[in-house]
């Protein structure tokens, strides 16, 4: 009998310990998702343009190389980024046929990404802030 119960009372300790453990660890930040997000796709978070059912997106790779495949052109650039410090120069970009006006919005984007000089995290949400402040979601589907 003595042996059942001291059996019960260090396995109710245990099961106890474990779930305290569970909950700090589940109660802690995730360091992760406070960095900058290399390696992923994100979309800009704002409305279609008239006639395009297209989102601006860009991806950021491990050394800062980027994708970006906005309303009417695509193309590549570079972000470097050290602390909350964020430097975006836009490379070569192709146009697709489109409007004279969805090229000027594009290009009034890549001037916004260009003149961004910080840059915060929220979970997905991602904001580079110049003069006008640009909000991307981490693509996580």
């Amino acid at each position: 009998m003595f042996l059942v119960t001291g059996f019960l009372k260090r396995a109710g300790v245990l099961a106890l310990a474990s779930i305290a453990m569970l909950g700090a660890l589940g109660a802690s930040p995730a360091r992760a998702d406070d960095g900058f997000p290399f390696g992923f796709e994100m979309t800009l978070e704002t409305a279609p343009q008239p006639g395009s059912k297209r989102l601006p997106t860009l991806e950021i790779g491990d050394s800062g190389e980027a994708s970006l495949d906005l309303w009417c052109k695509s193309g590549q650039g570079q972000f470097s980024v050290a602390g909350d410090t964020v430097i975006f120069v836009p490379g070569p970009m192709q146009q697709r046929a489109c409007s004279p006006e969805l090229a000027a919005v594009d290009d009034e984007l890549l001037a916004e990404l260009s003149e961004a000089a910080k840059w915060t995290r929220q979970g997905d949400l991602v904001s580079f802030v110049g003069t006008k402040s640009l909000q991307f979601r981490i693509n996580t589907n």
